[in-house]
């Protein structure tokens, strides 16, 4: 019985300090790094997408807004090839989503980590912890 309660204790005190050294900060970085890149290139569909502020054609039809919430294991990366790969994987989601509905594009995309809306055409934010990263999109889907 003792020999359980000592395994016992050992385990929570891992546990919590593991919980205790936790992190998730919010990083902001360039999208130049990641979009256009061959990598970008393979890993998103053919559908045109547009980060707020940068210019797009006229929009016809409005779908309305879709928002995406992805997340990556961090193990083994660095903080800025985690966010970089989750990046593409949101941008992806938010595509999908045009192309399933028949929409031409996706525009207007804003980062929303943990509902905090942020707004740029050269950066994305995302969350980076020890084990995971993560990043949320919010965008349009529209037909030109």
């Amino acid at each position: 019985m003792k020999t359980k309660l000592v395994l016992a204790a050992a385990l929570s005190t891992v546990f919590f300090s593991a919980a205790a050294t936790a992190r998730d900060d919010i990083q902001t970085l360039p999208l130049a790094d990641i979009i256009g890149t061959d990598k970008a290139k393979q890993a998103l569909l053919d559908v045109p997408f547009y980060f707020a502020g940068q210019n797009h054609a006229t929009v016809m039809s409005n779908w309305g807004e879709i928002s995406t919430n992805k997340k990556t294991n961090g193990l083994g990366k660095s903080d800025q090839e985690a966010c970089q790969w989750v990046l593409l994987s949101a941008i992806k989601a938010l595509q999908d989503a045009a192309q399933k509905r028949g929409y031409d594009a996706v525009v207007n995309i804003r980062s929303n980590y943990k509902n905090n809306e942020f707004t740029s055409t050269t950066e994305f934010q995302c969350g980076a912890g020890r084990i995971m990263a993560g990043v949320a999109l919010k965008g349009e889907l529209v037909k030109f």
